[in-house]
């Protein structure tokens, strides 16, 4: 790309601001210290350049490839937040004592979490620490989202959201989120329902944990729009590990994705990849 360069660094997932009312989501392309404002950037061609460089984000060494989007091989082997429980809480050895960093659990794990439904690509439950809301959502792709429950830890999150899979799904569909293909959910009657369904389930949970660890949230549900000029019919996957180089006119931003019109990108999931954007 030569002089076209706008910036270089390693990439890092996206900054989302939610915006409000009629305004949609603004979308910010982290490179190493360099931002990029993606919005102002819709209907315009946009180049991206894999240089072939990849650095752990943790502690930042050179690696050839990425585990866990970002982390090199000893951080993804050492780091409790590359443990398994993190993708699958209820699996939380912490009372083991087997935490690969006990004090990083402590911080993160041992804080409240919050229960949700969210309709990205149709219903869904999900988990996350409330300090994380409402970015979890919006990395997701959700039009809607709704908490519905608060709880001490995140392994007992894992233990909810273990049965309210029993009824609803707990991952994104990401081609018909980036299609369009949502319609919207009345989350308050779903969220009703499915208490009322699974109730004896939460009613375990209590008696296990305590009365007071499942606490129900009055909250309203919330709406996101998100900055699309034009939704893919078809989606096509580009691919850093494939091809280092993407480009093509920026058409929307989603969830995670660049959606151009040669293909869609999952930024986050090239996390550490050095690239030049013009």
């Amino acid at each position: 790309m030569g002089e076209l360069i706008a910036l270089r660094g390693c990439l890092s997932k996206m900054a989302i601001d939610p915006g409000s009312g009629d305004r949609p989501a603004r979308y910010m392309l982290r490179a190493g210290e360099h931002r990029l404002d993606l919005n102002a950037r819709l209907g315009q061609t946009l180049h991206l350049r894999h240089t072939g460089a990849i650095a752990c984000t943790h502690c930042g060494r050179p690696t050839r490839k990425s585990f866990a989007q970002g982390y090199c091989y000893p951080c993804f082997k050492r780091l409790a937040q590359c443990d398994t429980c993190i993708v699958k809480p209820e699996l939380c050895h912490y009372h083991a004592g087997t935490c690969r960093e006990p004090e990083w659990g402590e911080r993160h794990c041992f804080q409240p979490h919050v229960v949700y439904l969210a309709n990205s690509s149709g219903l869904k439950v999900g988990i996350t620490r409330r300090t994380q809301l409402p970015t979890r959502w919006l990395d997701q792709g959700a039009i809607q989202a709704l908490p519905i429950l608060e709880v001490d830890t995140r392994q007992q999150s894992g233990f909810v959201e273990m049965l309210f899979k029993e009824q609803v799904a707990d991952r994104t569909n990401w081609r018909a989120m980036l299609k369009g293909e949502v319609a919207p959910l009345d989350l308050r009657t779903e969220r009703d329902r499915l208490l009322a369904s699974l109730a004896p389930g939460l009613a375990n949970l209590r008696e296990r944990f305590g009365s007071d660890a499942l606490r129900l949230l009055d909250a309203e549900p919330v709406s996101f729009t998100y900055p699309v000029l034009e939704a893919p019919t078809k989606v096509v996957s580009h691919n850093f590990d494939k091809n280092p180089v993407v480009a093509g006119t920026l058409l929307g931003l989603k969830g995670q994705y660049l959606m151009l019109d040669t293909g869609v990108i999952n930024l986050r999931k090239f996390t550490g990849y050095e690239a030049e954007v013009a």
